[in-house]
């Protein structure tokens, strides 16, 4: 009776184990959503204790960026061999639960059914049946993520074309600031749109890519000193400055960027820690800035280089740098925890603060 009772209980956490390794891959990379699997995140978890660990050996960023530019791609490869493990052991306990033999036999035969060896028989069509479905599973676990690979990819690369132009465009300190001045000298502060425009739908993607397949956020950028983290901080650091300096009219495509940026950076912050917004606030906080604010100094700084560069600003800088304050709230909280995440480069948001 006994042995009855922890056959059916077998059988039982064999059939769970199952199904809940197929529904994380299918949430994984079939559910167009940004779905949290905890059988994914043990995994991610995991590796990413054992890179950090690793990291602390190091003692540059050069080091710990070539380091942590492995955590993605073996992150990624490891899945499919958890999914994998996983099942084969859930068709173990499924093939002792029907008289299949030992455990070590059920497990050999499990893992010649799942590897498609056919080095065991079986007895009885029933076994029959698990074979083939365990087999069936098993090639699909790597269809799944060898055809979703080429789709991460193309992600990854349309991120970074971005992410390399934008460093092309705030040269030489790769900030905000130089990213205004760009800005005026191209003659595209006020008339042109279409460069807004392109990093809006940077925006919109970085959110769908970033919260359906998260492991994206931690594919790092071929060149240490890029981050897509500190790109999106340029941005959004570069549409705050203009709004609150620059009194001339200022392009709609930019207002909708700006939007558009804190949005995504929330989402993708919500994704990793609940304690972010969804959303960006609508209105500015009137709340005044703290007097001792240490990013005070690196405003008005940013201001003198802008005048240097020959724009009119807002005559009151006091109330500009309100403006700017309130702004920055909106992203600075999730950039932060992503930067942190990520482990991008020190940001030069404004100024050339190193």
């Amino acid at each position: 009776m006994l042995d009855l009772v922890f056959r059916v209980l077998s059988f039982a956490v064999g059939i769970f184990l199952i199904i809940t390794t197929m529904l994380a891959a299918i949430r994984s990379f079939v559910l167009p959503r940004n779905e949290s699997v905890l059988l994914n995140n043990w995994v991610f978890r995991a590796l990413r204790y054992v890179f950090e660990q690793v990291t602390r050996l190091v003692h540059t960023y050069a080091q710990r960026d070539r380091v942590m530019s492995l955590y993605a791609p073996v992150s990624l490869v490891a899945l499919p061999i958890v999914w994998l493990a996983v099942i084969s052991v859930g068709f173990t306990g499924i093939y002792w639960a029907l008289h299949e033999g030992s455990w070590l036999e059920s497990y050999q035969l499990s893992g010649s059914s799942l590897l498609t060896l056919g080095t065991h028989k079986t007895r009885g069509p029933i076994i029959t049946i698990f074979t083939f479905a365990e087999a069936t599973m098993g090639l699909l676990l790597l269809t799944l993520l060898i055809s979703y690979l080429p789709t991460m990819y193309q992600a990854f690369s349309r991120r970074e074309l971005v992410v390399a132009r934008l460093e092309l465009r705030s040269s030489p300190g790769h900030s905000a600031t130089d990213l205004v001045v760009w800005l005026n000298r191209s003659g595209s502060l006020q008339n042109d749109g279409v460069q807004w425009q392109a990093w809006e739908e940077w925006f919109v993607e970085i959110e769908e890519t970033h919260t359906s397949l998260p492991i994206l956020s931690f594919f790092r950028s071929p060149q240490p000193g890029r981050s897509w983290v500190t790109a999106a901080g340029i941005i959004l650091d570069a549409a705050a400055l203009i709004i609150s300096t620059v009194p001339k009219p200022r392009s709609p495509d930019m207002e909708i960027c700006f939007k558009a940026g804190c949005v995504a950076m929330n989402r993708v912050t919500r994704f990793f820690h609940d304690r972010a917004h969804a959303e960006p606030a609508q209105q500015p906080d009137d709340k005044d800035p703290p007097i001792e604010d240490p990013h005070r100094q690196d405003f008005m700084s940013a201001c003198e280089q802008l005048q240097a560069a020959g724009l009119q600003l807002q005559p009151n800088l006091d109330q500009a740098w309100k403006t700017y304050h309130s702004l920055r709230s909106r992203y600075t909280e999730p950039l932060d925890f992503l930067a942190r995440l990520t482990m991008s480069p020190d940001q030069k948001m404004i100024g050339n603060e190193q």
